[in-house]
């Protein structure tokens, strides 16, 4: 588990140290790691000012919020389809990301809060407000997994039809498009405010979603079974939706809806080093690190002078590698 962990650590301080050299302004990887190591008053190294600022006030912070964004979702990926059974299973299936496109087209197209409430705060308010409907219409505690995926897919289209009728009927044209890049995903707006607490929040949540490993491993024979090992089926149902809501909330408040990488990352991650979710969950959260830096990359650097939303990338990504796995899948059946 050490020798785990440093090689995580090692792997993502490269990809990070690489994002954050990528740009308008190429920044060398040595100059990276003095900026930081001089910033925590290790070295004295005298570097150029300008790499200084675009490191500390722009890129850095950029990279280390994809990195737990990334994490994040990989992580309440792997939880949503232990929980409800189902390999299609992702973080968006209880409704929190169309509940966050509905509070943040309200926030910039109708006005609401009259410039007091935030984009992200409005997402975030959405979000919980379709993970609250998805609760009472399942019934809480008492709802099975296939009442929570109906109850999800329904919260989906009510939130998605309110987004859709703002932006037609209250939007200009300039508003619709800035909506649209902050729905595909954008990593463009995130500072250290934004890297504060998204860590505060995954950190936190990992380390919850890792006390109920095992119990994630007995959900997956059923809940009969894992009933007759002494579980209590419904708290801890209602626990952990709680954890993955709270983490894809605010995720999605901060980024925007990024796609697959909540389906993708656990099917890969489950293929090296298998289904126990000791091992899965910490091995996730590293697998969505990355993968979400480097699709941040992409978007930064596959089309010369022009940024593309994030999902998009992910996307392109996942639907083919998303492919492959149900091929092996259907192969091992």
């Amino acid at each position: 588990m050490v020798g785990f962990a440093l090689a995580s650590l090692v792997a993502i301080a490269l990809v990070v140290g690489v994002s954050v050299g990528i740009g308008d302004m190429p920044i060398p990887l040595s100059t990276t790691y003095f900026a930081i190591t001089n910033k925590l008053g290790w070295t004295e190294v005298p570097l150029n000012r300008i790499h200084e600022t675009v490191i500390w006030d722009y890129r850095l912070s950029r990279a280390l919020v994809a990195v737990f964004c990334g994490a994040g979702l990989a992580l309440c990926g792997a939880i949503m389809q232990a929980l409800l059974r189902n390999p299609l299973a992702e973080p968006y299936v209880l409704g929190i990301s169309a509940g966050a496109s509905t509070g943040a087209v309200a926030v910039v197209i109708l006005g609401i809060g009259a410039g007091a409430v935030s984009l992200s705060a409005g997402a975030f308010a959405g979000a919980f407000a379709a993970f609250l409907l998805v609760a009472l219409l399942s019934n809480g505690a008492r709802g099975g997994a296939d009442r929570t995926i109906l109850a999800g897919v329904a919260a989906s289209q009510l939130f998605n039809a309110a987004t859709s009728y703002i932006v037609t009927t209250s939007g200009n044209a300039q508003q619709a498009r800035d909506v649209m890049f902050w729905l595909l995903g954008s990593l463009g707006g995130v500072r250290w405010p934004e890297f504060a607490l998204v860590s505060i929040v995954v950190g936190l949540g990992l380390i919850a979603c890792l006390f109920y490993a095992r119990v994630l491993d007995a959900f997956a024979f059923g809940d009969e079974a894992a009933a007759s090992l002494g579980i209590d089926i419904g708290r801890t149902r209602i626990v952990l939706f709680a954890l993955t809501a709270i983490m894809t909330a605010t995720i999605v408040s901060m980024v925007g809806t990024i796609g697959f990488v909540g389906l993708v990352v656990p099917h890969a991650t489950r293929f090296v080093v298998g289904p126990l979710h000791a091992r899965l969950l910490p091995a996730c959260a590293v697998t969505g690190a990355i993968f979400m830096v480097l699709a941040d990359i992409a978007s930064r650097t596959l089309v010369p002078q022009q940024l593309l939303p994030i999902g998009v990338v992910t996307a392109l990504v996942g639907v083919p590698f998303f492919s492959v796995i149900l091929y092996k899948l259907q192969r091992a059946s």
